[in-house]
């Protein structure tokens, strides 16, 4: 029992997620209609991302782009490179895998600059980039996932509607990173050529993992109905080239998603609850999105406010900018939190403190253009 509340410790949105689902049998008793509810394709297409992308990780196929990182001149050049790699990155890859790939990166390279100073900001900026960069695609963060699983728009359209968005946000983003640079934007690294660590990744393993993502963005862009049948090649091919990576799956998101699957679907069959959300949420989507995601983060508001939103652009820009609020705003800047954190243990407070200067500092200048756009309809 000990060893549970530790773990539930520690997974504080586990937690959450838990007492919602176990809160929700009150409000609507067990059932299979409450079951069949579950948005079980969202569940099997998270699983097939997070699994193939562990296996990216294991067999280092990021490893040439990381190495070129060590080989920029200019701390604004490899500034801007660590920072746009994860912007773009994020957009494919999920921008929680992105930062756990590019953060390390990071810390390692401004050691070897002997310039530790700039690396919380420019930690701070990579968190931006995360959040703002993996906006503008449907598998770019795991709201953007379900809500385009739900809504029905073609992947196109969703794009379309995002670009605006994403273009304003990597244009400031430019600004933020150059800031610091001002005084001498010719500043040199000093590190010579030092590089990220060499590995050895199996070709054939690097192979069928490139397919298996290839195999998991077409069964998100087209929504197809045989995506069980993705789940289980997935399964079968990662069962074949390395059962030990199904280990390194990231299931603790994956029962915060159906806990809070199982909360959002009571909600919804209680008539007085989902009667009062729809009136809360009215015209309000985008504000309340934001605000409600500071309390348990945008993944589980997605989840729990979506079967009330009439508006899901507004619902959507709402989401994507939570995670500039405050750190628990986002997922993927408590993990940013965390490997910081791991390296740098008495410093948390100070984490805490640019993270939420600097993202509020953009958030304020992007609030506003999300809001006057979000009033268009996806």
């Amino acid at each position: 029992m000990k060893r549970v509340f530790s773990f539930l410790k520690k997974e504080p949105m586990l937690t959450v997620s838990v007492l919602a689902a176990l809160a929700s049998f009150f409000i609507t008793p067990p059932s299979l209609a409450l079951l069949s509810a579950v948005d079980w394709r969202t569940l099997g297409t998270l699983f097939m991302m997070l699994t193939v992308l562990e296996g990216f990780k294991r067999e280092h196929i990021f490893h040439p782009l990381l190495r070129l990182a060590g080989r920029i001149k200019t701390l604004a050049g490899l500034s801007l490179f660590l920072v746009f790699s994860v912007f773009f990155s994020s957009m494919f890859v999920t921008n929680d895998v992105s930062l756990i790939i590019f953060v390390p990166l990071t810390i390692l390279l401004f050691r070897e600059a002997k310039r530790e100073e700039l690396i919380l900001p420019m930690l701070a900026f990579e968190n931006i980039a995360a959040v703002r960069g993996s906006l503008l695609t449907p598998f770019g963060s795991p709201q953007n996932l379900f809500i385009y699983g739900q809504s029905g728009v073609s992947a196109g359209r969703f794009i379309l509607y995002m670009l605006p968005l994403w273009l304003l946000s990597g244009a400031l983003l430019v600004c933020f990173v150059l800031f610091p640079y001002r005084k001498n934007v010719r500043e040199r690294t000093g590190i010579g050529g030092a590089g990220f660590a060499e590995g050895a990744g199996d070709k054939k393993r690097t192979v069928i993992y490139l397919v298996l993502f290839s195999l998991v963005l077409f069964t998100i862009v087209s929504r197809t109905r045989f995506w069980p049948v993705a789940v289980g090649i997935v399964l079968l091919a990662v069962l074949f080239a390395d059962r030990r990576l199904l280990l390194k799956t990231d299931y603790v998101l994956l029962l915060t998603f159906l806990c809070f699957f199982v909360f959002s679907s009571s909600v919804a069959s209680n008539e007085a609850i989902a009667s009062f959300l729809r009136s809360v949420l009215k015209n309000r989507e985008y504000a309340v999105s934001i605000l409600v995601s500071q309390v348990i983060s945008n993944v589980p508001a997605a989840i729990v406010l979506y079967p009330f939103a009439e508006n899901r652009g507004a619902l959507l820009y709402g989401l994507d900018s939570a995670g500039l609020c405050t750190l628990i705003g986002s997922l993927a800047s408590v993990i940013n939190y965390r490997i910081y954190v791991r390296e740098y243990p008495k410093k948390g407070g100070k984490v805490i403190l640019t993270f939420t200067l600097v993202s509020l500092a953009f958030f304020l200048i992007v609030v506003i253009p999300g809001w006057l756009i979000s009033r268009t309809p996806l």
